[in-house]
């Protein structure tokens, strides 16, 4: 897969899919129990509720052409 990482703030690890053109922002490392889909958001969580990962899809709708250029070479 087109993965690549963004950056990390504290345990919070940030990458990008140009597959599937999604933005994943990974919160911790528990494992995923369900998931919420909020349309261009899903919003993944643990078996005790705590919000997992996030993941916003067609990201590059989001930013302009730019700034999803920088984004990629960085």
């Amino acid at each position: 897969m087109g993965y690549f990482n963004c950056c990390c703030l504290g345990n919070e690890k940030i990458s990008y899919s140009k597959d599937v053109d999604a933005l994943l922002i990974e919160l911790s490392d528990e494992p995923i129990a369900y998931a919420e889909d909020e349309g261009q958001v899903i919003l993944h969580y643990s078996q005790d509720a705590k919000l997992v990962l996030v993941e916003i899809l067609d990201f590059r709708h989001l930013m302009s052409d730019e700034a999803v250029t920088a984004l990629m070479a960085s």
